[in-house]
């Protein structure tokens, strides 16, 4: 069993750019959800003329998707992740675009201006958004009549990571879920045309991975900081150590919707 000052050190260095958890290997392992993204977007991808895809992270899922029409775009508001997902994508012909981040939808309201999107009306017969907030009426805006949109989203209960460190889980506001999410888009002028709700299940078998994880996606557990949970991570890898792994479940939905 590696020592836990060698997991945390290798958390703490790990750069957190892009969305590529490949290099955790096994430490880190997820079921499959009751859909396929991939296999949906693959599907609507062979048939549209172009597509969006929003917030492509470092570009890892765009690019291993197995059909992308000729015009494919991709937008990216972290700078640091626009570098690398142009260093990834750019090689297959696809332009990155930086994008403001939308606010998270559980803090939007009515006539949000913030996450403009930097594209002419109507542009996109195909956009699409994986785990990324969204402002549904510029989704609206850029997608031609007769367009689709499709996300699929995790929900805002992160109770199992905060339980994992012993920390309070108190619901803040709004739930984000597939009402919420249908309600923005059909508000914003968009047809729901299918829903589906799941729940995902993500294994860790070791803090360091666990750890590193809390960095990636910050807003799991918002002020996360490797040094100031330093004694709750390690009475967490005190029981790792005595075997088992650490299973987080988290709620997660899927939406298509028409213009």
């Amino acid at each position: 069993m590696t020592a836990l000052s060698e997991l945390l050190a290798e958390a703490t260095s790990r750069p957190v750019e892009g969305w590529d958890f490949s290099w955790l290997g096994a430490r880190v392992s997820s079921g499959p959800l009751d859909w396929s993204f991939d296999s949906i977007v693959d599907e609507h991808s062979q048939r549209a003329p172009n597509l969006l895809d929003m917030s492509t992270g470092g570009g890892e899922w765009l690019a291993a998707l197995r059909h992308r029409p000729a015009r494919t775009v991709a937008t990216e508001g972290w700078p640091p992740n626009v570098v690398v997902a142009a260093r990834r994508l750019r090689p297959l012909g696809v332009p990155v675009v930086w994008s403001e981040d939308a606010p998270d939808n559980v803090d939007q309201r009515p006539g949000e201006l913030c996450g403009r999107l930097p594209f002419r009306a109507g542009s996109f017969a195909l956009v699409v958004n994986r785990h990324a907030s969204f402002a549904a009426a510029e989704v609206n805006r850029v997608l031609s009549a007769g367009g689709t949109f499709l996300t699929q989203q995790m929900g805002s209960d992160y109770r199992d990571a905060y339980e994992a460190l012993g920390l309070d889980h108190a619901k803040r506001g709004r739930e984000w879920n597939v009402a919420l999410a249908s309600e923005q888009l059909a508000d914003a002028g968009l047809r729901i045309v299918e829903a589906q709700e799941g729940n995902s299940i993500t294994e860790f078998a070791d803090v360091g991975a666990f750890a590193w994880y809390l960095r990636a996606v910050p807003w799991t557990i918002p002020g996360f900081k490797i040094e100031a949970h330093h004694p709750a991570l390690e009475r967490l890898h005190e029981e790792l150590t005595r075997g088992g792994v650490l299973t987080i479940k988290q709620s997660a939905f899927f939406l298509a919707a028409t213009k």
